[in-house]
């Protein structure tokens, strides 16, 4: 025998800690959400939003809404007016998400606020996600519970924001994330 110790997951709190609605609600989304927003079929992003909000989520105007996407609680999600959301993004929402006007999230992008006490119980533990005005997610990233992205700022494909606050207009990449460039040139007048 190991002196490591494993956690019985059989005694880790439920799946359902992050409902916070009634579990009707919670099931009828999800046939929703499967007809409607994850289908790959190029139905009306405006049908995807109304369906959307139809389950508490606060979109802004003029948003697109591409098809593929998925949101695990509409009533935990706030996008800004003109923002972008690219095809097979993934708002794995256990907590709030809110994105600021302008905002792009390009293709395959993951955003998840939830995550595990791995150290105790496996019990859920959550954070929101903070995306303010202009930023830029471009495709195939990984934002974690517990970022906030700063205005303007562009985050490069495949990087890894791990619950870091990240200042205004600048580039950043990788995994680990670093600091790349500002993100607009100072023009002189």
């Amino acid at each position: 025998m190991s002196d490591v110790p494993v956690i019985d997951l059989s005694q880790a709190p439920g799946e359902r800690a992050a409902w916070d609605q009634p579990a009707w609600k919670v099931y009828l989304w999800a046939v929703c959400e499967l007809l409607f927003v994850t289908n790959p079929w190029q139905i009306s992003s405006g049908l995807r939003i109304r369906i959307l909000r139809g389950f508490g989520a606060k979109i802004g105007e003029d948003v697109i809404f591409r098809p593929r996407t998925r949101v695990k609680f509409p009533w935990k999600l706030v996008i800004g007016d003109r923002s972008w959301i690219g095809e097979g993004v993934w708002f794995h929402n256990q907590d709030d998400i809110l994105i600021g006007n302008d905002v792009v999230i390009s293709q395959e992008t993951f955003l998840t606020t939830g995550s595990h006490a791995h150290r105790r119980d496996m019990a859920l533990l959550t954070r929101p996600i903070r995306i303010s005005d202009g930023v830029w997610i471009t495709s195939r990233c990984m934002i974690l519970g517990g970022s906030n992205i700063g205005r303007s700022t562009l985050i490069r494909p495949l990087s890894l924001v791990s619950g870091d606050t990240l200042p205004d207009a600048e580039v950043w990449g990788g995994n680990p994330l670093r600091y790349i460039q500002p993100r607009f040139e100072k023009t002189s007048r």
